[in-house]
């Protein structure tokens, strides 16, 4: 075999690159290179280094050199390279640059998309004539292997792609793609001479290199960005393969400057969510000395804000800034983004919807707009700046509140020690597991004894039982002991051993809910003239009257009626109007993220301590925030990074007890739950729960028995689960967990299009079979589940298991201030949010800090 420098198709890739000016990085020719050589792995690259390149051109390489005399004549040669990519929105870009490369070389090779936006009549021509690409969603490649004879589309395969791997491991959709890919390595991996009988033949068939076949053996390739598990997520991906593969890196080290938007005034009392949209003023000189600027919004709700207070602050943009986030009709983001790739747009207000890979290079700057919880996600938009490997990524971080700047600060220390985040796989997902068999059932059907072992090969259902798969077979054939009774649970037929789905209307309801991603029922919006502008979730819209004026897609609308799962609207010129709200717009702070926001704060509080004295080099976020430390100092304490600060405070509200883990809501919310329950057994006492990203609060109408005598118990992590299990509700808890899980699993069916349930149907569809399962069938599996993932994802058991533990060998300090402190304001400020509307929180806060400052 000849190696990579020597070939054919590594001379033709380099005369091409060195035409258009560019030469390979050393990590796209290592990449090459074990693709040449028939190598799986994963390639790990910052964004902007060419990662695509080193995956495909290896692919275009291979190709050239199997066929070096007539590469170029050759075509329709089947399917070759499967792209898997996470997003709509990055199959577009990747198949332009694709295209690119395959007409420059002369190439006769296609590149097909398949997606949700993937037109009938392109779909027919596919299943006539695969395309030598097909870039892909993972729900899409599970449609596919619904259909009948989706075996033979596999037959030439030779490299499967896996793009944003990062983005993809740790979720449901990650564990979607494991399955599938087992299932193509198990076709792979055995003759397919008559594609019909693949998925069936005999344990003793022989291997395709028992038989000496030319074919080469199925390679995966993995890319991705930075993440603290790189080696983990190398081990999830390849498992199907049984290799252990290697990881290609690209040592390019990314110039990522950042720079705070530093407030004129530091408010000595900050609250969450205000000061962001007061700095949009900062934001326009930014805007100005930039070709082209995107502004990363946490919230879709908040985009929307954005987008009309910089247009109202300067109308100059009109034309020249846009907005784009996921609920946004289809047709505007793509405008938006092919504006983005001319450079014909000022600014773009965006959220998540812009995070991965797609690459705009006129995009000059990066304004983060308040926490983005997390180094690696700060890294991932950082980089969607300065999209070339030698530029400079530029990103300001502006602050939603003055105790954010602390996270700019810690956030320039993750980036500089690479202080990136994992991503935890998931195991034992079943409900994707069976949404996964149905699917192969509405297909060519299978026969479990040739998909178990596939099955058991991906990393996720490695430690299933023998028990557990029956279990799973005997629910998707009979609908399990609970619903044996009900002939709807039954859904898959047994003929001469094949599993098979013999029912057309069972086959295509299955088909419409292919998919794990499960949120409340969307509605589309639409003008009484006609036009769709995007959509919007049912819970919010159902909450509005007629005639009420709401933004949307950064226009005012007025709801004139909701008909048939759409909400009609009519343009409104109000000055006024309510901003959307979607549910899940609150990401937690990332472990890593807290432990170096608890250092940095350890900086500013030594800083009080030696206040004559001045270290070597001082954070200007420390420096700027100094009135406020000092205050926090005056009353309480600034916490060191091995303290736990608790304060005592009594006000006309009550005894309020804040704490300061620094470790996100969630473990928070846990915390307190647990907390209260620990002090409810010393004595008879009730209490009232906020907390943020920074601490917790109890609040109680009679004072509160901690001290120095019993807060390292109340603090323990022994008996933890038990405590977890008395303190919270976590049936009630594991019960809105289980309406997912349904869903997925196919226990629920949501609807034909257009006709989808109500959310509140959904729930109580879901209540009821989880009240059939805890009674009659305790140990069903997605009952267990459930229980499941509400400790693990809800919880998060392990992080607040290390919490207790690194408490435990802290010094917890116990203050009794006289009055609210920097530090709880912002808590107390969330624990009144659920009662009043936003105007009037804003002016009971605004009360607040005038009494506190006096």
């Amino acid at each position: 075999m000849p190696t990579l420098y020597d070939s054919t198709g590594y001379r033709v890739v380099l005369e091409w690159l060195a035409l258009e000016g560019r030469h390979p990085f050393a990590f796209q020719e290592e990449a090459w290179e074990e693709i040449v050589k028939g190598n799986s792995g994963l390639v790990n690259a910052p964004t902007g280094c060419g990662k695509t390149f080193s995956v495909f051109l290896g692919a275009v390489i291979q190709f050239i050199n199997s066929h070096p005399n007539d590469f170029r004549q050759k075509k329709d040669n089947g399917l070759l390279l499967l792209w898997i990519t996470p997003l709509r929105a990055l199959a577009k870009d990747i198949g332009r640059a694709m295209e690119e490369v395959v007409a420059a070389l002369g190439m006769q090779w296609k590149i097909g998309i398949r997606n949700g936006d993937t037109d009938t009549a392109e779909r027919s021509r596919q299943k006539k004539q695969m395309p030598e690409v097909l870039i892909i969603t993972p729900e899409s490649l599970h449609l596919l292997m619904a259909q009948k004879g989706y075996t033979q589309l596999f037959n030439k395969l030779t490299l499967v792609a896996v793009d944003e791997w990062h983005e993809l491991l740790g979720s449901k959709r990650g564990v979607q793609v494991e399955l599938a890919v087992s299932r193509i390595a198990g076709l792979c991996a055995y003759r397919n001479d008559d594609p019909r009988i693949a998925a069936f033949l005999p344990d003793d068939e022989p291997r395709l290199t028992e038989m000496g076949d030319e074919r080469p053996p199925l390679q995966l390739w993995g890319i991705s960005a930075t993440i603290g598990n790189l080696e983990q997520a190398k081990e999830v991906l390849l498992a199907p393969l049984k290799k252990a593969g290697v990881i290609v890196r690209a040592q390019i080290r990314k110039n990522i400057e950042v720079e705070s938007v530093i407030p004129d005034e530091i408010e000595k009392y900050p609250w969450a969510g205000h000061l962001g949209i007061k700095l949009a003023d900062k934001v326009l000189p930014i805007i100005a000395q930039s070709r082209t600027t995107l502004i990363f919004i946490n919230t879709r709700g908040m985009s929307e804000l954005w987008y009309q207070k910089l247009l109202t602050i300067a109308p100059e943009l009109a034309g020249a800034i846009a907005l784009h986030h996921g609920s946004i009709e289809r047709e505007l983001r793509v405008w938006v983004e092919e504006a983005l790739h001319s450079g014909t747009l000022k600014a773009v207000v965006c959220t998540a919807s812009l995070d991965l890979g797609v690459d705009f290079r006129p995009v000059e700057t990066v304004i983060q707009v308040g926490s983005p919880k997390g180094v690696a996600r700060f890294l991932q938009r950082a980089g969607r700046s300065g999209h070339q490997p030698d530029a400079v990524s530029k990103i300001y971080f502006l602050p939603t509140h003055s105790l954010e700047l602390m996270e700019a600060a810690a956030l320039k220390e993750g980036i500089a020690e690479n202080f990136i985040e994992s991503r935890d796989p998931m195991t034992l997902c079943f409900d994707v597991l069976i949404q996964y068999l149905c699917t192969l059932a509405a297909g060519e059907g299978f026969r479990p004894a040739r998909i178990f072992p596939e099955i058991k090969n991906t990393y996720c259902f490695s430690d299933i039982t023998d028990a557990e798969w029956e279990e799973i077979l005997y629910f998707i054939t009979a609908g399990g002991n609970a619903l044996r009774q009900y002939d709807e649970f039954k859904k898959v037929d047994i003929i001469d051993g094949i599993f098979t789905i013999t029912s057309r209307r069972i086959a295509m309801r299955h088909r419409l809910h292919i998919g794990t991603i499960v949120s409340d029922a969307m509605l589309k919006v639409k003008f009484m003239s006609g036009g769709y502008i995007g959509v919007i979730e049912e819970y919010f819209i159902s909450r509005l009257d007629p005639g009420t004026v709401f933004t949307l897609a950064g226009r005012n609308l007025e709801l004139v009626m909701i008909k048939d799962m759409t909400v009609i609207v009519r343009k409104s010129n109000a000055s006024k109007s309510i901003v959307p709200s979607w549910n899940g717009g609150r990401m937690p702070l990332s472990a890593n993220l807290g432990r170096k926001l608890r250092e940095k704060l350890n900086e500013a509080g030594e800083r009080q301590l030696v206040k004559g004295k001045r270290r070597q080099t001082v954070d200007v976020e420390i420096s700027a925030l100094k009135p406020l430390f000092d205050l926090q100092s005056e009353l309480s304490r600034v916490p060191r990074a091995n303290e736990l600060l608790i304060e005592q405070i009594e006000t006309r509200d009550g005894f309020h007890l804040f704490v300061y883990p620094f470790e996100g809501r969630l473990v928070h919310e846990a915390m307190a739950a647990i907390l209260a329950w620990r002090i409810s057994k010393i004595v008879p006492i009730t209490f009232s729960f906020a907390m943020n990203d920074y601490g917790f609060e109890l609040l109680s109408d009679q004072p509160i028995p901690l001290d120095d005598s019993n807060v390292y118990e109340l603090f323990s992590p022994d008996n933890l689960l038990a405590d977890i299990q008395r303190s919270v509700n976590s049936t009630e808890m594991a019960k809105r967990k289980f309406r997912d899980i349904a869903v997925i699993g196919g226990l629920i069916f949501q609807g034909m299009p257009g006709e989808q349930k109500k959310a509140r149907h959904l729930q109580s569809s879901a209540s009821l079979l989880f009240s059939v399962f805890l009674e009659y069938e305790p140990n069903n599996l997605l009952l267990q589940q459930a229980y499941r993932e509400v400790l693990a994802q809800q919880m998060e058991e392990v992080r607040l298991r290390n919490m207790l533990e690194r408490v435990q060998a802290s010094t917890i300090v116990i203050t009794y201030p006289e009055r609210l402190t920097p530090f709880c304001f912002p808590v107390k400020v969330d624990s009144m949010r659920e009662n009043l509307s936003s105007e009037k929180l804003e002016d009971r806060v605004r009360r607040m800090q005038q009494q506190l400052e006096k």
